[in-house]
């Protein structure tokens, strides 16, 4: 998507300062984070309600017996709900920052523009009109309640005649998630769902199956590839249409490619464990700070660290108040809001 990248950066000074990074920082993160993953993937499946030894996993996961009832709670719970926890960390961070590189608002976040609390209407209206419908339906009914919400937050962003803004889009997309979580709400007391849609809404991945997974897997797979494909464009356009349409980039192009790649991956992730917000608010600027402004680290990296941050959270939502589990939206929000009022407190431009 990128044309004579290196002879028109020269002829802009900024681009060539924005496309600077660090490649050794983002070398040690990816190294140190898929560490961390897997570490934090072996705790997750021997902590819980009942511990289980490190040994047993180990047994359970290469010399599986199926008339052991601990090997099977390690293999049909624990280990899908670890696993779905790496992967929807992946999902909300890379989302979040596509969004924040697209629009260079430091405040986008598939949570707060929105997508989050569309794929929640889309989820209530599979629950309430076809509650017996598989895994890979109710996702598809995410997927086009993100594409909706996507549309009326940039449409009701762009009404002024001033155009599209960071701030706009904030208070488009507040407002849009007010009204879509109300009306996710309302479905779920028509239809006398309260309880499901409550349990959902918290946020939390404890029943999560291979089934899903398995659903989910090319979907997200594809979106993650994707987001990589566009990852030098997405650092272009950051700097502003202006300046990426002319170092060569097609930049409706990108655009419609980007919300599209979020809408899986916000559909997806929220599908399967509600709609978890700050993810893709927090990781992407912490990603920034440590690896600079080349999307083509910040994409990798903000995937690895936000499955890092999903998988930790959900394990100490299980010890905070143990044996029952703390619901894992709300402690994300824990750390979420804080920073956020700190972002929001910044001068124009925050960290992007």
């Amino acid at each position: 998507m990128v044309t004579s990248t290196h002879a028109n950066s020269r002829a802009h000074p900024e681009g060539e300062k924005q496309l600077k990074s660090r490649p050794v920082a983002a070398a040690v993160i990816l190294v140190a984070g898929l560490g961390a993953i897997l570490m934090g993937l072996a705790l997750s499946v021997s902590v819980g309600a009942a511990d289980i030894k490190l040994a047993s996993v180990w047994e359970a996961v290469f010399r599986f017996n199926p008339q052991l009832p601990q090997h099977q709670v390690i293999r049909e719970l624990r280990i899908p709900r670890a696993l779905a926890g790496a992967v929807v960390g992946a999902c909300f961070a890379v989302a979040g920052a596509i969004m924040q590189g697209m629009t260079r608002n430091p405040l986008a976040d598939s949570g707060l523009l929105g997508l989050n609390a569309g794929a929640s209407v889309g989820l209530a209206l599979a629950f309430a009109f076809a509650p017996s419908l598989s895994f890979m339906y109710i996702m598809l009914y995410c997927f086009l309640g993100a594409a909706a919400a996507s549309i009326l937050v940039f449409g009701i962003g762009s009404l002024s005649h001033s155009g599209l803004t960071p701030l706009r889009l904030t208070l488009a997309g507040a407002a849009v998630s007010a009204l879509l979580l109300a009306i996710s709400q309302g479905i779920a007391i028509l239809f006398h769902l309260s309880q499901d849609i409550a349990f959902w809404m918290a946020g939390g991945i404890g029943g999560t199956s291979w089934t899903q997974l398995g659903v989910m897997f090319p979907w997200v797979a594809g979106a993650l590839v994707g987001s990589m494909m566009i990852s030098r464009s997405i650092t272009l356009l950051s700097l502003g249409k202006d300046v990426a349409a002319g170092l060569g980039q097609r930049t409706r192009l990108v655009q419609t490619t980007g919300i599209l790649i979020v809408v899986v991956l916000a559909g997806a992730a929220v599908s399967a464990v509600g709609p978890i917000a700050f993810v893709g608010l927090i990781i992407p600027h912490i990603t920034r700070f440590l690896v600079g402004v080349d999307y083509r680290w910040i994409i990798p990296c903000s995937a690895v660290l936000g499955s890092v941050l999903i998988v930790f959270a959900d394990i100490a939502a299980r010890l905070i108040n143990a044996p029952y589990e703390t619901p894992l939206g709300a402690l994300i929000a824990v750390i979420g809001v804080p920073f956020f009022i700190y972002l929001a407190s910044k001068r124009k431009g925050g960290l992007i």
